[in-house]
């Protein structure tokens, strides 16, 4: 535009398009994304080229024809139109998209803003405690320690930037690929616009054709990957508290699901089967025979699923604290001292799983866990990442995200993902060859691939 905004399109089937908006000044990012895999060696789901592909430029507009939708872009404002083949209308901008300085955050605004057709219906965002029809609410993504939530709480646990548009009984769907703190707004505020935006980062967005709603899922799932086939027995009934201990409470438990001949094959250890709710560790009183409390269980036909959280206590005499030290596999301030924060147990360190080393090496750690006492499972918590003091990271504290560097506003939304992704790796190497099972409290999209 004469502004000097500008519009990557990017085909990557006949269903998906890809907006990538820069502004003026601004060069691109180094296209990575932590949702959508990037080489084909390790996106085996890619979804297929385009079958057909047409570009013309008219006057004012170029337009864009796929075996499947047409989505023509206006030349001054680079607003655009999506329609099917058709001549369905399926998705217009309103002002499309344009930037701003939020002066309540302080931070820089990328936002897009559509027209809203009536009738129509949003669905998605995850784990939003609300009416499955989203149209009238607005939502926000940032990952959240919110205990005891109720209908209309908001922002929750997880992370998931998607969403699908119904109307007339055609459906497509929107991935905004963007890990800053986001907003979603479906005709709250006006009744004829949604609009999305984040607190950085690029606009970068999916559209995603269906036309049913099953057929945008499975889209989706195909961009961002599905999951690995789970261990049968994940999908049997499980049976959680905080929290049993200490072994003899476990094993009074399934004694009595067993006495009462109800159905249950995965019992889970809270952070009171540890040491000082030290990570890796066993309580020598409450637990002193791990191996063979999990061998029963196992022969009384449960799986042993424990809890591990990102929260690292600080104790010169707790190994997986002197590592991470020796290592500085830790997160730290902008100014170079360790973050430290206080959960479970006491002051602690985290680490930061963006970094290929940490993950390898927090992988590492689950050998005592899995392959020695026979766990079956690692539950991930604590992981928005939490804090008591002020409920998460200070915006500060920095990471390596896969070499390309960023402060806690870039990384919160991916920090549980990222660490489901560390967990995962050192269940699977340790339980093979059986299938791992690993779930977590917090993600972002793509992290079905970990947990």
């Amino acid at each position: 535009t004469e502004n000097g905004t500008r519009l990557l399109l990017h085909v990557l089937s006949d269903k998906i398009l890809r907006f990538r908006y820069l502004t003026p000044g601004a060069a691109a990012e180094p296209d990575f994304s932590y949702a959508v895999p990037g080489s084909a060696d390790h996106h085996p789901t890619r979804p297929a080229v385009p079958a057909f592909l047409e570009f013309k430029e008219k006057a004012d507009h170029y337009r864009i024809t796929t075996g499947r939708v047409i989505c023509i872009v206006w030349k001054d404002s680079l607003r655009t139109r999506v329609l099917d083949r058709s001549g369905n209308i399926l998705a217009a901008d309103e002002k499309g998209f344009h930037w701003q300085y939020d002066y309540e955050s302080g931070n820089d605004i990328v936002k897009m803003s559509q027209q809203v057709p009536s009738g129509v219906c949003y669905y998605g965002l995850g784990d939003k405690p609300a009416n499955m029809n989203l149209r009238g609410q607005r939502f926000m993504n940032w990952g959240s320690d919110t205990y005891g939530y109720e209908k209309g709480t908001d922002p929750l646990y997880k992370n998931i930037p998607f969403f699908q548009v119904l109307h007339q009984r055609i459906a497509h769907g929107i991935f905004f690929d963007n890990t800053f703190k986001a907003f979603f707004d479906f005709a709250a505020e006006r009744a004829d616009v949604t609009s999305f935006w984040a607190e950085g980062g690029e606009m970068n967005y999916y559209f995603i054709y269906g036309p049913t709603l099953l057929e945008v899922t499975q889209e989706y799932t195909l961009l961002t990957c599905p999951p690995e086939l789970p261990p049968l027995w994940t999908l049997g009934y499980h049976q959680c508290k905080w929290s049993y201990f200490p072994a003899s409470n476990v094993q009074a438990i399934a004694s009595g699901l067993r006495e009462r001949r109800i159905p249950c094959d995965a019992i889970y250890l809270d952070i009171d089967y540890m040491d000082g709710y030290r990570c890796f560790t066993w309580h020598p009183q409450h637990f002193p025979e791990p191996k063979q409390l999990v061998d029963e269980l196992a022969a009384d036909g449960f799986k042993t699923v424990v809890i591990i959280d990102p929260g690292i206590k600080i104790d010169p005499q707790y190994p997986v604290y002197r590592e991470g030290i020796d290592n500085d596999y830790f997160c730290r301030r902008a100014d170079g001292p360790l973050m430290r924060g206080s959960v479970w147990p006491g002051l602690c360190t985290f680490p930061d799983y963006t970094r290929p080393e940490v993950r390898e090496w927090w992988a590492g750690l689950f050998k005592g866990l899995i392959a020695e006492t026979g766990v079956r499972g690692v539950w991930n918590d604590m992981n928005e990442p939490a804090v008591f003091e002020k409920g998460t990271f200070p915006e500060d504290v920095r990471f390596g995200y896969d070499g390309q560097p960023g402060s806690h506003r870039k990384a919160h939304n991916i920090y549980g993902m990222q660490m489901a992704r560390a967990t995962n790796e050192g269940v699977k190497r340790f339980s093979y060859p059986n299938r791992p099972f690993t779930i977590t409290r917090s993600t972002y999209a793509g992290g079905q691939r970990y947990s």
